[in-house]
């Protein structure tokens, strides 16, 4: 297992966006705009970052 971790920036707003695209942000740790968490990569953070991609920005961190 690498220990790899992706840098999560939320870059967009959730005013008027979907509950279910507004829960993933919320399940990924992002409070508000402009936060940034960093999370392990995996594929269910990579699931869920995608379903969101178009409200946030996505690096990988060593």
């Amino acid at each position: 297992m690498s220990d790899a971790k992706l840098k999560i920036t939320q870059v967009r707003s959730l005013i008027g966006r979907p509950e279910k695209h507004r829960r993933i942000v919320k399940a990924l740790g992002l409070r508000r705009n402009q936060t940034t968490v960093i999370q392990d990569d995996n594929p269910m953070i990579r699931g869920m970052v995608f379903k969101v991609r178009h409200l946030v920005n996505v690096e990988e961190v060593k």
